[in-house]
């Protein structure tokens, strides 16, 4: 969508405090032999006590307010019920419906000690989404963004997926434009100012992925572990400007 009015920006701001107060506290409630189903469960909670609704609800065929993927799982995990372990890595995508508009955002999050390895693989990935959103301007084009996660990826030794991308949303959880991982700079939608959008990306070594039994979890073909991050945002003429925070 395309924010219109004072009045519509000062909603979707409250959107994403309420929003990124939940995901805060989700993340915060990581540690070993927590499972995601009972993060799942205090989202649902958290969702009751603010008032608000889980956004991806409202996607056909999916019963959960969060999707939590650990390691191997690069996105849209399923909540589960295997304790995590020390040295994982735990992914929350998560969003809200306040006032009828949308919320998608997430972070990734090490479980107690992590390896070296494991967080250059969160720096790096959170680098990438970083740099999205730098060039999310009026009048650069998507194709901008997409440019900025995988080049940053590959300085690095890494990729994005190719498969999944970021995306519009106001009213509804997905819109135009779509933000694929990869791209040429200048190409791709012309971002407009007002635009509402999600900047995200996956960061694993190989781009290579299956889907696994239950149709929802994203899986490395090759066993690796994966970072994912992403903020919603409004595009404006100097700057990106952020709706939901940083943890």
């Amino acid at each position: 969508m395309i924010i219109k009015s004072p009045k519509q920006e000062k909603t979707y701001r409250e959107a994403g405090r309420i929003s990124s107060d939940i995901l805060r506290e989700l993340g915060n409630s990581i540690k070993v032999g927590i499972t995601p189903l009972k993060i799942e469960e205090l989202a649902n909670d958290l969702c009751n006590e603010y008032g608000v609704k889980p956004s991806f609800k409202t996607v056909a065929d999916y019963d959960y307010a969060t999707c939590i993927s650990v390691n191997d799982c690069i996105l849209h995990g399923i909540p589960n019920d295997i304790p995590f372990k020390e040295g994982d890595l735990v992914k929350i995508d998560f969003g809200i419906i306040y006032k009828g508009f949308f919320t998608d955002h997430c972070w990734t999050w090490g479980v107690g000690n992590i390896s070296k390895e494991d967080r250059k693989l969160m720096e790096v990935g959170r680098e990438a989404v970083e740099n999205g959103c730098s060039v999310a301007v009026t009048g650069n084009h998507t194709g901008d963004i997409s440019n900025q996660f995988r080049s940053t990826a590959k300085k690095h030794g890494y990729t994005t997926l190719s498969d999944f991308a970021g995306h519009g949303i106001g009213k509804s959880l997905h819109g135009s434009p779509d933000i694929y991982s990869f791209g040429d700079p200048g190409t791709g939608d012309r971002l407009k100012d007002g635009m509402v959008i999600c900047i995200e990306c996956q960061v694993t070594k190989h781009d290579a992925i299956y889907i696994a039994d239950n149709d929802w979890d994203v899986m490395s073909s090759y066993g690796e572990k994966g970072s994912m991050y992403e903020y919603l945002g409004i595009v404006r003429d100097k700057e990106f400007v952020k709706l939901t925070d940083s943890f």
